[in-house]
């Protein structure tokens, strides 16, 4: 400890400088009603004084109890779509007066399972979880010991949870069709990892749409890498270097948006372009985009979470956020051999 540290005070040191027992300071923080106004008074003037935080942790662990924080665990940290849905999280929390603990798997798999191991051993009140990993069985006994557990984005597997998504193939439908009424046919679709539920729906919704307009054809348009570091970039070079290349493209994600707008705007600008996910100076850049609301994402999962704290019964819920298409520009772009007639809707 250096010169300018001091130690931490004690409940024993807010009791000998409010001349009382450390029971009954303890009394006073909980607000036991026995403890008089005078002393409480004195204790907490004392407890300023000497800038006594209790521990509330080390108290409720004691009694067996649990805290009155609720994790929520995310996959890569420097994604903006876990910072908007914690955003919603913390908001809904703390209408409560509940808080929220945030830790990342990195988009590991093998470490969901660790990290979600350590957030329960100090008994947090629930556990909200983006699941990355294939199976989250291993929750099934904290559940079953009251624990709610709440999945964003993804549903479990396994594992019988409330959970959050998007209306993932209706947005992706709702896409297609836009680049099928401006003359396109040739449509391509980028996004990893492959085998993540919100990019298998996604995918699945692409290629529906592209059935319902009788195009049968699309498989070879698809490029849906199977790890996390595969890039759009590269994705959208194979696509444009085919023979008959795409004449439009869809991102699945924010990341494979603007890594393939990208490329796309150095090497083909003329490709229209359709991002799932909106992002940063997407506006600004005119990228039409399939939106939904990130912040209304986590405060549904927190609603989930506090619905289940006052009553543990009964089926579990999913709940589906709608999107919506948000046409800038780039998704408006015809095929080159348009009629000039044709106007986007």
């Amino acid at each position: 400890m250096t010169a300018e540290q001091q130690a931490r005070a004690t409940l024993a040191d807010v009791a000998r400088l409010a001349g009382v027992s450390a029971k009954t300071v303890s009394r006073a923080m909980s607000g036991d009603g026995s403890v008089s106004e005078v002393t409480r008074e004195r204790v907490m003037t004392a407890a300023k004084r000497l800038r006594f935080r209790p521990n509330t942790l080390a108290r409720n662990l004691r009694h067996g109890g649990v805290t009155n924080s609720v994790a929520f665990v995310i996959g890569d940290i420097t994604n903006p779509f876990y910072f908007n849905v914690a955003a919603g999280i913390e908001r809904e929390l703390a209408t409560k007066g509940m808080t929220m603990l945030l830790a990342t798997t990195d988009d590991a798999p093998g470490s969901e399972a660790v990290v979600v191991d350590a957030l329960l051993a100090q008994r947090v009140r629930a556990l909200i979880i983006v699941p990355i990993a294939k199976d989250q069985s291993y929750l099934e006994g904290e559940r079953q010991l009251g624990t709610p557990v709440v999945c964003v984005d993804r549903p479990a597997h396994h594992l019988v949870a409330d959970s959050v998504v998007l209306q993932n193939r209706l947005g992706i439908e709702e896409a297609v069709r836009s680049l099928i009424a401006v003359g396109h046919r040739k449509i391509g679709f980028v996004c990893s990892p492959a085998e993540l539920y919100t990019h298998q729906e996604r995918l699945l919704g692409y290629r529906s749409a592209l059935l319902e307009a009788g195009i049968t054809d699309s498989r070879r348009y698809e490029r849906l890498e199977p790890v996390l570091g595969a890039t759009a970039e590269e994705s959208v070079r194979e696509l444009l270097a085919l023979d008959d290349p795409p004449t439009a493209i869809i991102a699945g994600n924010n990341r494979a948006s603007t890594a393939a707008w990208r490329e796309l705007f150095n090497r083909s600008p003329r490709v229209a372009f359709i991002g799932f996910d909106d992002f940063e100076f997407a506006d600004t850049l005119g990228i039409s985009v399939v939106a939904y609301d990130p912040i209304e994402l986590g405060r549904e999962a927190a609603r989930l979470v506090l619905a289940r704290l006052d009553d543990p019964s009964g089926p579990p819920r999913q709940i589906e956020l709608p999107t919506h298409l948000i046409r800038r520009g780039s998704g408006e772009v015809p095929p080159p051999d348009a009629p000039d007639s044709t106007i986007a809707p």
